[in-house]
C-alpha cells in the first residue's frame, strides 16, 4: 500500500489506514490531503480518503472519491479492496463480492481480501465459494486455528459433514498430546462437542460416542457431555444406559421437559401425537408417581401427567395440580392448563371441579373434603380462573359476572382488570376493552407489560394517537416514535398497521407494515459480526445454529403477518383508482371520524415542518468528535404517500408472496393470497397452481371452495385461444380439470350445491355458498340470503355454565354482515342479520348490542357519566346484564353440581 509514493508520503497513507482503524477520521483527512496537495491523482489515497469520509456519512463524495482512485490505479488491490468495502458498508454484498475478487486477480494471497470475502461469501449463502475461499486461507496459513475451524465448518454448511470431520482430524493431528493449555479447555471443549455432533448428524452414531467417551478428561462443560452421550444411546439402542442417563440429568434439573421427554422415549411410552392406549396411560402414571416422590418440589413432573390422565385420575391429578396454586395466587394458571382445552371432556372436568371448589369456599372456607381454612384470596384466585374458562369457552356473560365478582373481592388487583379488558375483547367491545386496560395501567404507571397491553387495546380500537401517547411513555427522550422502531417493536407495527388499514389509511398501514420486513433485513444483517467472532471464539454449534435460525427467518409469525397484510394493501391500491384511494377510505368514516382526522394530519404536517427545521440546524452543527454526525435523518414519507403512490401495486405485491411462497409453503393465507395476485395479474396457470396448493392444504375450507369456483368461472367466461400461448394454457387447464375431485363431471352449480350437503350447519360453509351462488347467478340472489339466514345457532352443551354456549363466532359473524351488506348489496338483509347478532353478542359494538358502549344509556356509558358527576363510583361494565334469574339459576346450578 502506497508503495509508489515517496518515503515521507508512504509514511503517511500508512497514517491514514491507522487512523481509519483507530476512527480518527479527521487526522486520517489531513494526511490523506497532505498526499494529495502533491499527488492529486494518486488512487490508494484517494480511494482511503473516501472510505474515510464514507464513515463521517458523506456517502456520495466518498463514493466520487473511490470510484476516481480506481479508474487513477485499477491495477491496484487496495483500490479494488476500498470499494468493496464502501459497499459491503451499504449492504451491497453482491457489488463487494466482485470488487473483493478484482483485488484476488491482482493479489490472489491476500489474506485480508480472503477473510473479507468468506465473511461475504458465508452471508449471501455462496457456500461453494465459502469453501474453496476458506481452503486458500488454511493453504496460505496452515498453522492458525482458526483457519482450520472455518474449513471445517464451511463443508459443514455445504452439507458435507463427513468431509468436515476430516478436516477437524487432521488438524487434532497436528496437536500435542498435552493440548490444550488451561486457558483455551473450554474452546477445546467447543470443538470436540461439534466434532461428535457432526459424526452424529453424518449418522455415524457408534463412532460418535466413542470418540464422545475417549475425549471426556478434555471436556469441561460436562452437562453438555451428559446430554450428547444421552442423546447417542438413545440413537444406537442402548436404552437402558439411556434411562439412567436420563435420571441423573432430572436429579440436577428437574424442571426440564425434555428430559422427561426422553425418558418415556427410553421406556417406549412417548407418543408425538399425546393419544396413548390404557397399559400406557397405567405405565406413565406409575412412572410420574415414582418421580413426584422422588423430586416432591418439581412443577413439571405434576404438570406433565395432566396431558395423558383421563376422567376421574385425571380431575384427582389436577386438583392436586391447583389447589396450592390457588392458594398461593399464581396469575399465570389458566395459561400453564389452557393446552388441555384441546382435549375432549377435560374441559368439563375443570370447570366442574372449580366450580365445587367455588362454592366450597364461599360456604365452608375451605377446600371440598379438607378442614384446612384457605385464605380469603383463594376464591379471589378461584374466580379469576373461572372467568378466563369461561371466556376461552365463548360464555362471556359468565365470564364477566365471575370477574366482576373478583373485583368487587379485592378492587385492587390488577390482574382482574387485564383480564376483564381480554374478555370484553373477545365479546365485541373494544373501546370497553382499551378503557379497562388503561385502567389497569394507571394502577402501575411502572409496568411496562400493562402499558403495552393497553396500548394495544387502544390500536384494537383504532384510538391510535391515544396508543401512541401512551406507548412513548416507556421510550426514551427526543423522537419517541422512532424509539419505538429501533426497538424492533413489531407487535406495535402490526396492530397500528392494521389499525390504519380498517380506518382505509392505506399509506400508514403499508408503512408500518414495511417497517416489520425492515426489521426482519436488520436481524439478517446483524448475522454478518458472527461469521468472524464465533469461529475466534469457538462457539461453533451455535454459530450453526444461528446460521440454521437466518435461513428460516423469514417463516416466522410476525414477517408472515406483515407480508400478508401488505400484500392485501397493494391489492386495494390495484382494484382503487390511485388518486381516489386515500378519498375512498375517509368516505366510510363518520363525519366526525374525518373531521378528527383532517385535524391530526394538519397537526402532524406542522410537526414535520418543525422537524425538518431542526433537522437542518443540527446537521450543520452536530458532528461528534470523531467526524461523525449522530443526527438521524428525517423521514421524509411519514404518512406513506410515496407507498400508496406505486406505479405498479401488483409488482409489489409479487414480490412479498414470493418470501411467502419460499418461508411458509403450508399457510392458506399464502396460497389465497397468490390466487389473487395471479388472477389480477391474468396469469391463470399460477392461479390454477394456487388453487391446487388450497385444495391440497384444506379442500372444504370455505376461501378454498371460493377460488376453486371463481377460477374456473372465469376461465369458463374468457373469450376462445387465439395465440399458441393461449392455447396451450387453456389445453393444460382442460387436462387438469378432471383430476379435481370436487368438479369431476359436475357443473360449478353442482359442485358449489354439494359443498352446502356437506356442511349444512356451519355458518362460513353456508355464507361461503350463498355468495358463490350469487356470483353464479346473480338472479338466485334472493335465495342465497335465505340460506344465510335459514343458519342455526346450535347452543353446546355445557356442564355447569350459566347461560347458552352457542357454536358462532364472532368474528364470522361480523364477515356474514359484511357479506350481505357489501357482496349481496342488500341493506335490509344485513340490518335484520345485524339484529340478530345483537342479541347473540350484547357486548359487541359491531352490532351494537345493548350492552356494548356505542349504545348511549349501556352500563358502560351510564357508569361513566356516574363517575363524572361525582357519585358512587363503579367500574366500566361492572354488571353483566344478566338478569336476577339467571344468577339463581347459576347459584342452584352450582349447589348442584
Amino acid at each position: 500500500m502506497g508503495a509508489s509514493l515517496p518515503p515521507k508520503e508512504a509514511n503517511l497513507f500508512k497514517l491514514i489506514v491507522k487512523s481509519y482503524e483507530t476512527k480518527q477520521y479527521k487526522k486520517g483527512l489531513k494526511a490523506a490531503d497532505a498526499i494529495l496537495k502533491k499527488f492529486p491523482d494518486h488512487g490508494e489515497t484517494l480511494s482511503m480518503k473516501g472510505l474515510t469520509l464514507n464513515c463521517m456519512d458523506r456517502k456520495t463524495e466518498a463514493y466520487e472519491l473511490v470510484r476516481l482512485g480506481v479508474k487513477n490505479d485499477i491495477k491496484s488491490h487496495v483500490c479494488w479492496h476500498v470499494l468493496g468495502l464502501l459497499y459491503r458498508s451499504d449492504r451491497e454484498y453482491r457489488e463487494a463480492i466482485k470488487c473483493y475478487r478484482n483485488a484476488l486477480r491482482i493479489d490472489p494471497d491476500n489474506l485480508e481480501i480472503l477473510r473479507d470475502l468468506s465473511l461475504l461469501q458465508a452471508q449471501m449463502r455462496d457456500l461453494s465459494g465459502f469453501v474453496e475461499t476458506r481452503q486458500q486461507l488454511l493453504t496460505l496459513k496452515p498453522n492458525h486455528r482458526m483457519n482450520w475451524i472455518g474449513f471445517a465448518v464451511s463443508q459443514h454448511l455445504n452439507a458435507n459433514a463427513s468431509k468436515a470431520v476430516e478436516i477437524l482430524e487432521a488438524y487434532e493431528g497436528t496437536l500435542e498430546d498435552d493440548y490444550p493449555p488451561e486457558n483455551e479447555l473450554i474452546e477445546h471443549t467447543e470443538m470436540i462437542l461439534y466434532k461428535v455432533s457432526l459424526l452424529e448428524e453424518s449418522g455415524s452414531f457408534d463412532k460418535a460416542l466413542e470418540e464422545l467417551h475417549k475425549k471426556e478428561p478434555k471436556i469441561v462443560d460436562k452437562l453438555s457431555y451428559k446430554e450428547q452421550e444421552v442423546s447417542l444411546l438413545s440413537k444406537v439402542g442402548r436404552l437402558e444406559e439411556a434411562n439412567k442417563l436420563y435420571r441423573i440429568l432430572l436429579s440436577m434439573n428437574p424442571d426440564n421437559y425434555r428430559y422427561y421427554e426422553g425418558l418415556q422415549k427410553c421406556l417406549e411410552l412417548y407418543s408425538k401425537s399425546g393419544q396413548y392406549s390404557s397399559d400406557q396411560i397405567e405405565k406413565l402414571n406409575a412412572l410420574y408417581q415414582s418421580l413426584s416422590e422422588q423430586y416432591t418440589r418439581s412443577s413439571a413432573v405434576k404438570r406433565i401427567p395432566l396431558d395423558f390422565l383421563q376422567d376421574e385420575n385425571f380431575k384427582e391429578a389436577v386438583a392436586n395440580y391447583i389447589k396450592p396454586l390457588l392458594t398461593k395466587g399464581v396469575p399465570s394458571l389458566f395459561s400453564d392448563l389452557s393446552s388441555l382445552y384441546d382435549h375432549p371432556r377435560k374441559p368439563e372436568i375443570l370447570e366442574q371441579l372449580v366450580v365445587e371448589m367455588e362454592h366450597s369456599i364461599k360456604n365452608t372456607g375451605s377446600y371440598p373434603g379438607s378442614d384446612v381454612k384457605e385464605p380469603p384470596s383463594t376464591l379471589l384466585w378461584t374466580l379469576f380462573f373461572l372467568a378466563q374458562h369461561y371466556d376461552r369457552r365463548g360464555q362471556y356473560d359468565v365470564a364477566l359476572f365471575k370477574i366482576d365478582e373478583a373485583i368487587a373481592h379485592t378492587p385492587t388487583v390488577i390482574d382482574l382488570y387485564s383480564v376483564k379488558s381480554r374478555i370484553m375483547k373477545h365479546a365485541g367491545d373494544l373501546t370497553a376493552a382499551a378503557a379497562l386496560a388503561d385502567e389497569a395501567r394507571g394502577m402501575d404507571l411502572a409496568d411496562r407489560y400493562i402499558n403495552s397491553e393497553c396500548v394495544k387495546r387502544m390500536l384494537q380500537a383504532d384510538q391510535v394517537p391515544l396508543a401512541e401517547k401512551t406507548a412513548v411513555l416507556f421510550t426514551k427522550e427526543g423522537d419517541q416514535l422512532n424509539n419505538l422502531h429501533d426497538m424492533q417493536c413489531m407487535w406495535y407495527d402490526l396492530a397500528s398497521g392494521d389499525s390504519y388499514f380498517r380506518q382505509g389509511d392505506l399509506g400508514r398501514a403499508l408503512k408500518k407494515f414495511l417497517a416489520v420486513e425492515k426489521h426482519y433485513a436488520d436481524i439478517s444483517e446483524d448475522q454478518f459480526d458472527f461469521h468472524s467472532y464465533c469461529l475466534r471464539k469457538m462457539t461453533l454449534r451455535s454459530y450453526v445454529d444461528m446460521l440454521k435460525f437466518q435461513d428460516r427467518l423469514h417463516s416466522f409469525p410476525y414477517f408472515h403477518k406483515a407480508a400478508t397484510r401488505a400484500i392485501r394493501c397493494y391489492l386495494k391500491l390495484h382494484d382503487a383508482p390511485k388518486t381516489t384511494a386515500e378519498e375512498d377510505g375517509m368516505s366510510k368514516l363518520a363525519p366526525a371520524q374525518k373531521k378528527k382526522i383532517k385535524k391530526q394530519k394538519k397537526a402532524e404536517a406542522r410537526a414535520k415542518k418543525e422537524a425538518e427545521s431542526k433537522s437542518e440546524e443540527s446537521t450543520a452543527t452536530g458532528a461528534s468528535k470523531s467526524g461523525k454526525r449522530n443526527v438521524k435523518p428525517v423521514d421524509p414519507d411519514p404518512h406513506g404517500q410515496k407507498l400508496i403512490q406505486v406505479e405498479d401495486p401488483m409488482a409489489e405485491a409479487s414480490k412479498y408472496l414470493r418470501l411467502l411462497q419460499k418461508h411458509s409453503p403450508n399457510s392458506l393465507d399464502t396460497h389465497l393470497l397468490s390466487f389473487e395476485v395471479n388472477m389480477r395479474k391474468q396469469k391463470f396457470l399460477l392461479a390454477f397452481q394456487a388453487v391446487k396448493q388450497l385444495l391440497k392444504l384444506d379442500a372444504e375450507n370455505p376461501d378454498s371452495h371460493r377460488s376453486l369456483v371463481k377460477f374456473f368461472l372465469k376461465t369458463g367466461s374468457t373469450s376462445a385461444p387465439t395465440t399458441e400461448a393461449e392455447k396451450l394454457r387453456w389445453s393444460v387447464l382442460e387436462a387438469e380439470r378432471p383430476s379435481i375431485s370436487q368438479l369431476q363431471s359436475k357443473s360449478l352449480m353442482e359442485a358449489n350445491k354439494e359443498f352446502l350437503d356437506r356442511h349444512e350447519d356451519s355458518l362460513v360453509h353456508r355464507a361461503a355458498y350463498a355468495e358463490m351462488l350469487y356470483v353464479l347467478d346473480p338472479s338466485k340472489k334472493t335465495e342465497a340470503i335465505k340460506i344465510i339466514e335459514d343458519s342455526t345457532n346450535k347452543v353446546v352443551q355445557t356442564n355447569g355454565a350459566l347461560g347458552p354456549a352457542r357454536e358462532w363466532k364472532l368474528k364470522d359473524c361480523i364477515a356474514v354482515h359484511n357479506l350481505l351488506d357489501t357482496v349481496l348489496l342488500d341493506s335490509e338483509a344485513a340490518s335484520r342479520w345485524k339484529s340478530r347478532c345483537a342479541e347473540y353478542f350484547p357486548c359487541s359494538t359491531h352490532f351494537e348490542g345493548k350492552l356494548s358502549s356505542v349504545m348511549p344509556d349501556s352500563v358502560y356509558n351510564s357508569s361513566r357519566k356516574s363517575n363524572e358527576n361525582g357519585d358512587t363510583p363503579n367500574h366500566p361494565l361492572g354488571q353483566t346484564g344478566l338478569s336476577d334469574g339467571q344468577v339463581e339459576a347459576f347459584k342452584s346450578l352450582s349447589v348442584s353440581t
